[in-house]
């Protein structure tokens, strides 16, 4: 399994990175994985988003940022933040439904088939994603390794 939290909808990092997962969504489902995006986005932001972008993987709506903090992903918006969104029209709260300005870092993960973390790109930076062509070809070797496991 391939899962990668964005910070949402708003974010053009994030929806590059979203329409580049479902340019690998082919290698993924070759490798016997699936794909799953999360966010803190209401669920009708959710599927705005899944609509506008063509997805055909699911986008999931983390309320409160739930999962993400089982992932340690979670982060408050610095003062000087939310003045800057709030000054372009962004307000992060709202889009989350849930009145807090927080969000999860950028990550993805290859979760194999015991719940073991298998690879993990977490980086501060959002402009930085995990190569979705990269993450595919990990899911397709844990596939691999799992399947040679199984018949050895």
């Amino acid at each position: 399994m391939i899962v990668s939290f964005y910070r949402g909808q708003w974010c053009p990092f994030c929806n590059l990175e979203l329409r580049g997962l479902q340019l690998a969504l082919a290698e993924v489902e070759g490798a016997g994985a699936t794909l799953v995006a999360i966010s803190p986005n209401t669920p009708d932001v959710t599927s705005a988003t899944v609509e506008e972008l063509e997805l055909e993987y699911p986008v999931l709506s983390d309320h409160a940022n739930q999962v993400a903090r089982m992932f340690n992903l979670v982060y408050e918006m610095t003062p000087e933040n939310i003045e800057a969104y709030r000054e372009i029209g962004r307000d992060i709260g709202s889009l989350n439904g849930t009145g807090e300005w927080e969000l999860p870092v950028p990550a993805t993960y290859v979760i194999d088939s015991a719940g073991t973390i298998r690879y993990a790109f977490v980086d501060l930076n959002h402009r930085r994603r995990a190569e979705p062509s990269e993450v595919a070809a990990i899911a397709a070797h844990l596939a691999q390794v799992a399947e040679a496991g199984a018949s050895g």
